[in-house]
């Protein structure tokens, strides 16, 4: 009996705007904030919600039987918040069915884990407390940006409490072996992993609306039927996709809603179930461990991290953001922390790739990209060292300000130690006077008094 396991990843970054060489130094706004209310707006109608609705189409129709599972980033659920708060209520809506599960991913969708351990672990903590906050569930299972994964990264993420992970099934480290299993981290055997079958998720991302591709048109009864027949062992299918597939990527006139929709009773026909991760990390043991010592991500052929950081300029500007990340850290200035998450999306790096041309860039070309985000950044750090100077190490910063925020809890508790003081004097005082009070009156009392006469 085959299962599938369906997921969707939802992202949307905050674009930056024609930040200029003049104007480092004066002007600290860096969004274009028309841009991206156009096209969150564009891409919820198209997509996010004509989907969910589908999603919860698809649920009550199976009688729960259908189920699915999604990461949403912080920096979209805070542009949801912002374009489209009905978004989040419809995600809620489905969430009340008990066939939707959500994950915890880096809060901006950013490359924190390549390079940067205790960032990706703060931004982690952040997404956790986010979908806290939003939909009061917390998240299980972990997905990491665009399924990157390593050995190293296993570790940190089983250290932080998950006994789950989403990852791509690249060749290169499958070899022979099937996507279609559990399997376990080597480094943290007790850290379970989910495969993407790239075959059949590929299927629906790249060619369903493919005029060329030798199986057009794709059915839902055909695509069912090839999955039940799969030779390949195993019984698992994870399908990872991009949930802009679902109107936006493939238009609603190309039938994808449609094709969707049919997938739960082609599915039953064929004695295909869905599960969620969760539940599939629960009563399934993993039949191997999978060694993975450099990163790998579910993008392009090579499936490796070289669409970020594959040449000069990315690697640069990632170095740069990087260098300043113990100094932020330290900081509490609202707003450059905020600034700080938006400028990490993994987004602004793709943009500067030189492998392809990248339809969703809002740059003529990755040069235009770099130099955008190399004035962006220099602003940025000018304002982070304004507090902390790049003349004082690290070390020593950090030494400063744990001596400043302990002389000031000791300030703090000395104040409320006089403010106890002064309570307890002014109870004293009050006594006193009550007391000095009734003295006066017994006094008078006793003068009113006749001696009696002899």
């Amino acid at each position: 009996m085959k299962t599938i396991c369906l997921y969707f990843q939802l992202h949307q970054p905050f674009r930056l705007r024609r930040y200029r060489f003049f104007d480092i130094g004066n002007d600290h706004y860096y969004y274009d904030d028309f841009q991206n209310e156009e096209i969150f707006r564009k891409v919820a109608n198209m997509c996010y919600i004509p989907a969910n609705r589908a999603m919860l189409d698809m649920i009550k129709k199976s009688d729960g039987m259908f189920k699915v599972t999604f990461s949403i980033s912080g920096v979209a659920l805070e542009q949801m918040e912002i374009y489209a708060p009905e978004l989040i209520d419809s995600f809620k809506e489905l969430l009340k069915t008990g066939c939707v599960e959500f994950l915890t991913e880096t809060y901006a969708h950013s490359l924190a884990s390549l390079g940067d351990p205790d960032e990706f672990k703060t931004q982690v903590k952040m997404h956790t407390e986010k979908i806290e906050s939003v939909f009061g569930i917390t998240p299980k299972v972990f997905r990491n940006t665009e399924l990157i994964y390593s050995d190293d990264i296993s570790e940190i993420v089983h250290d932080m409490g998950f006994r789950g992970m989403l990852t791509e099934g690249a060749k290169h480290v499958l070899g022979w072996k099937s996507p279609n299993y559990v399997y376990a981290s080597i480094v943290r055997p007790d850290l379970k992993l989910l495969l993407k079958n790239d075959r059949f998720s590929e299927d629906l991302s790249l060619r369903f609306s493919d005029y060329s591709w030798t199986e057009y048109p794709l059915t839902a009864d055909k695509y069912m039927s090839w999955i039940a027949a799969a030779s390949e062992a195993g019984h698992i299918v994870s399908l990872f996709l991009n949930y802009e597939i679902l109107g936006s990527l493939h238009a609603s006139s190309t039938g994808i809603f449609d094709f969707f929709k049919a997938l739960p009773r082609y599915a039953a026909q064929k004695n295909i179930s869905f599960f969620l991760p969760s539940e599939l990390f629960e009563h399934s043991e993993a039949v191997d461990r999978i060694d993975v010592p450099y990163p790998m991500s579910w993008v392009d052929e090579e499936k490796d991290c070289s669409s970020w950081m594959g040449n000069v300029l990315q690697k640069e500007a990632f170095r740069k953001i990087s260098g300043i990340s113990e100094r932020v850290r330290l900081c509490s200035d609202r707003r450059i922390l905020q600034d700080w998450l938006y400028l990490q999306s993994s987004d602004h790096f793709y943009y500067m790739n030189t492998k392809h041309y990248n339809l969703f860039s809002p740059y003529d070309n990755p040069y235009d990209a770099f130099n955008n985000y190399m004035n962006v950044l220099s602003d940025f750090i000018l304002r982070v060292e304004a507090q902390y100077p790049s003349s004082i190490e690290d070390e020593e910063l950090n030494s400063l300000l744990t001596t400043i925020r302990n002389q000031g809890r000791e300030i703090e508790q000395m104040e409320k130690k006089i403010e106890k003081y002064e309570y307890r004097e002014k109870q004293l005082s009050m006594s006193f006077d009550s007391e000095a009070g009734e003295s006066v009156k017994i006094a008078g009392k006793a003068k009113r008094v006749k001696t009696p006469s002899v």
